[in-house]
């Protein structure tokens, strides 16, 4: 099937033929029909199967221009990067349509998203904390939604947006569609489908947990952080192919050390983005790697979602991360529209229970492969890797005393002491010489 058998308006399909893109996806081929007959609709599909277009065309095929200011899409998303991607995609569809669209985020003024917010709109991408500040500011009215996506919800749970994302909802007006999309579902998924969705049809592209098919995964038992730091080196000097590198790291303390490591052995051709770093940092670091600047990207966990950049030859799980729904995440970074992908995952015995976890979920048992001679097996460990040694507090038992009546030392001035003088030392004292006492008679 192509976009002209589906029921796309000509601004729509001529956006699509300016970006190239002729064939939709199976999630975007699904999804259409069902979103268009007007039901809530519940997506899932792994990450880098086109999600994003799977909501957008349908909705802005829906949308019809009015004169009213009031959005009538609005987009919830969990980070800045969604926020900017999603927008900018809005845009790319809507080249041939008069579409206004605006994306609002924290971490920066909102005095200015209160001025945006105040004239025309159409499409609203947002952070769910973001949205709420400007709904109660009083800046940006809700009471035109007729359809709400929200994509990446487990990840926007996990980031602590329930009480935000629930508020949302409670502010919409009750008659809307309800759109939501994701590559994993979790119980708490579940429950804000049960309370919020009109008896939702489900679309899976895939199962949920299944990796892409065409993400060649490899496996490298590894010691420690510097054999493992070792070994990215060597791969990325022996290996021409390495063109487009990201690596996850668990922690962003970890992903800092990476960095400085990484640095002082590939000068300029390595970035990193983690939510500590602020808004330009970051958004800077990936344009620099979608431009091919930087051939290495080092990125954590909360940053995996936010990420859609493309040919990304390879993805490195520098180390494992906790949940087995991430690890899906990160490697659907690569192998993105139907190209060859690469995930490579380094693991300790520590980490070896995360693995299998993953494998697990996808249901497949990732090849291992063994560490090239050259790597040099490093011995030095850092800080989070030496043993903590526990040094056990043992209480004395302390020695009775006896009780008895307080006693207080005396002052200085108040310490006498008797002196027993004779008589005869008297006499010396008095008179130079010793006197006798005469003889009684």
């Amino acid at each position: 099937m192509t976009f002209e058998e589906l029921n796309l308006n000509k601004p729509l399909l001529n956006a699509l033929q300016d970006l190239g893109v002729t064939t939709p996806t199976t999630i975007q081929e699904k999804a259409f029909s069902v979103v268009m007959s007007g039901q809530d609709v519940c997506g899932i599909a792994q990450t880098g199967t086109g999600k994003t277009f799977a909501y957008l065309l349908p909705c802005l095929r829906l949308w019809s221009f009015t004169k009213d200011r009031y959005p009538q899409i609005l987009i919830l998303v969990p980070t800045r990067e969604l926020v900017e991607q999603v927008t900018t995609a809005v845009k790319q569809l809507t080249t041939y349509m008069t579409v206004e669209t605006q994306g609002f985020y924290g971490g920066v003024n909102m005095k200015g998203q209160m001025a945006v917010s105040d004239g025309k709109l159409d499409v609203v991408v947002a952070t769910p904390g973001r949205l709420v500040d400007l709904i109660l500011s009083g800046a940006l009215k809700m009471k035109n939604i007729k359809r709400l996506v929200i994509d990446e919800v487990d990840e926007m749970l996990n980031l602590g947006f329930r009480a935000q994302l629930t508020r949302v909802l409670d502010m919409l007006p009750v008659r809307r569609q309800n759109l939501m999309f994701s590559a994993t579902m979790t119980p708490e998924v579940d429950a804000i489908i049960q309370d919020f969705f009109q008896n939702p049809t489900v679309i899976e592209a895939a199962p949920a947990g299944t990796p892409l098919a065409n993400i060649r995964q490899t496996v490298y038992h590894v010691p420690n952080f510097n054999t493992k730091v070792n070994l990215l080196e060597y791969l990325l000097t022996k290996r021409e192919e390495m063109s487009k590198v990201l690596v996850f790291a668990s922690t962003k303390a970890l992903a800092d050390e990476l960095y400085e490591k990484m640095s002082e052995h590939m000068p300029g051709a390595v970035g990193v983005i983690h939510s500590n770093k602020d808004q330009n940092f970051r958004f800077n670091s990936v344009r620099q790697f979608r431009e091919g600047n930087y051939r290495v990207l080092i990125a954590t966990d909360i940053m995996a979602r936010g990420l859609d950049i493309a040919e990304v030859s390879h993805v490195i799980n520098f180390d494992m991360p906790e949940s087995p729904e991430n690890y899906i995440h990160r490697i659907g970074r690569t192998g993105r529209k139907d190209a060859e992908g690469v995930a490579l995952t380094f693991v300790t015995e520590k980490e070896k229970p995360l693995l299998e976890q993953a494998e697990a979920l996808m249901k497949f048992e990732v090849p291992v492969a063994p560490i090239p001679e050259e790597v040099a097996i490093s011995d030095v460990l850092i800080k989070s890797e030496i043993p903590e040694v526990i040094i056990p507090n043992v209480q004395l038992k302390q020695r009775k005393t006896e009780s008895g009546a307080a006693f207080h030392e005396k002052l200085a001035k108040n310490k006498k002491v008797n002196v027993v003088v004779s008589h005869k030392d008297k006499m010396m004292a008095k008179y130079g010489k010793p006197k006798k006492r005469p003889k009684k008679r």
